[in-house]
């Protein structure tokens, strides 16, 4: 057991290692695949443990990839660019007014298409719209950094707005319907909470005024029209879905796959969609570093690591429910900063689940939602997609070090965590 143990943390440390530093351009999912079958190999789960991690992730990571699908559709047919001008419009040329708009278009993004698709879709066309606009650079970084921020501080509101999310839901059969009534309200004080400390941190970066002259309608960057009308009716009707999955009882995934496929098959014939490369670029890689990573964690569980955690909510737990939202946010978020958001969400679902305490599985469930999406922007290692959202930067021009990331997390995501927990709970209380 001794043995085990110790295999277990190596094992788990040196994939979580190669995850966030991806050495040799290694892919996550290879990684991942390698280090749950050496788990397996080395008796640390057993085929029992694989076959229930696939039934736990396959739902959750099917989802993301739809949503992936139809985000970059809609980003090579021009969405996203279309609303990003409109913000500018509607800015009227007052810069504060500008930051808020962005912020707002930020959530939505989030919300309905994942924080990912926010992060690494949105920001790039705003970098672009702030390099058009003649921004000063200190302009540019606090739009840029409202993105990056923005995407995960209000990626809590429905299941489908981040990975984490659909990984707990799945895990704790939380309903679609059931899910939104509990966090939108929540997610409405992270949002106001993000915009009051964001605004505070790059208040005075922003331009009183600025002009928009030279930047096209948002009508031209469309490249089909028809597919462009075509996609909003099937967004309706994909949102209607989700709600339709809890009434009766089918996975999210079936209702994201199936729009999904149905704006691929609307692309087909579209000169501005290139469908083919959009598959080929999806995340399919993230179906197996899902499985392989779950694996890994399943061997912590194993060996009687994840009950350290699940002993110490316990103890929180006999403090209230207060307490219990609260602590267990706070632990999720601590996790997330150090070793990533999507481990740490699959050891406190086990964790929380293992503590014994049904009467506050739910409430437990959510709160460790909150502090992984919130907790993975204190450090870049957060999460993989702050990671990327780095190095697209990067690759632009925008250096945004280690240190000054670190350091503007702390400020902004400490205060916002404990507000939606506050939230969190509050909201708990009246819908009991």
């Amino acid at each position: 057991m001794y043995w085990h143990l110790v295999l277990s943390i190596i094992l788990f440390t040196s994939v979580l290692w190669l995850i966030i530093w991806q050495p040799y351009k290694l892919s996550i999912g290879w990684i991942a695949a390698i280090g749950g079958g050496l788990a397996v190999i080395l008796g640390l789960v057993s085929l029992a443990n694989v076959l229930q991690v696939v039934s736990l992730v396959w739902d959750a990571t099917l989802t993301f990839i739809a949503l992936i699908i139809i985000s970059l559709i809609l980003d090579e047919l021009g969405f996203f660019e279309w609303a990003a001008l409109h913000i500018i419009q509607y800015s009227k040329g007052q810069g504060r007014r500008l930051f808020v708009l962005i912020v707002v278009l930020g959530a939505a993004v989030s919300m309905f298409f994942a924080n990912d698709g926010a992060a690494l879709i949105l920001t790039p066309i705003v970098y672009q719209q702030t390099k058009a606009l003649k921004l000063h650079p200190n302009a540019t970084l606090a739009l840029i950094m409202a993105c990056g921020f923005i995407a995960d501080t209000t990626s809590v509101p429905l299941v489908i707005s981040n990975l984490v999310n659909i990984l707990s839901a799945d895990f704790f059969h939380l309903a679609f319907a059931s899910y939104a009534l509990r966090m939108v309200p929540v997610d409405l004080v992270a949002f106001a909470s993000s915009l009051l400390m964001l605004f505070i941190v790059y208040r005075k970066s922003l331009p009183k005024t600025f002009t928009s002259v030279g930047l096209p309608n948002p009508s031209e960057v469309i490249g089909d029209p028809l597919l462009f009308s075509r996609a909003w009716w099937i967004l309706g009707l994909l949102f209607l879905g989700y709600f339709l999955s809890q009434a009766i009882h089918w996975p999210v995934s079936v209702f994201a796959g199936t729009g999904a496929i149905a704006l691929l098959a609307a692309s087909r014939q579209s000169p501005a969609i290139h469908t083919r490369r959009i598959l080929l670029e999806a995340p399919w890689r993230i179906v197996i570093f899902s499985i392989g990573m779950y694996i890994v964690v399943f061997s912590l569980r194993n060996v009687g690591l994840t009950q350290l955690l699940s002993n110490m909510l316990t103890v929180i737990a006999h403090y209230g429910s207060g307490a219990t939202i609260i602590g267990t946010g706070m632990v999720a978020a601590i996790l997330s900063s150090v070793m990533n958001n999507l481990p740490s969400v699959m050891v406190g679902a086990i964790a929380i689940r293992d503590a014994g305490i049904p009467s506050l599985h739910s409430v437990m469930a959510y709160a460790n939602i909150v502090g992984c999406d919130l907790g993975t922007k204190i450090t870049p290692i957060g999460s993989l997609a702050t990671l990327l959202w780095l190095h697209v930067l990067d690759r632009r021009g925008m250096h945004i070090s280690w240190q000054y990331y670190v350091k503007v997390g702390i400020v902004l995501t400490i205060p916002v965590l404990l507000a939606t927990l506050l939230a969190l709970w509050g909201w708990s209380e009246v819908l009991v």
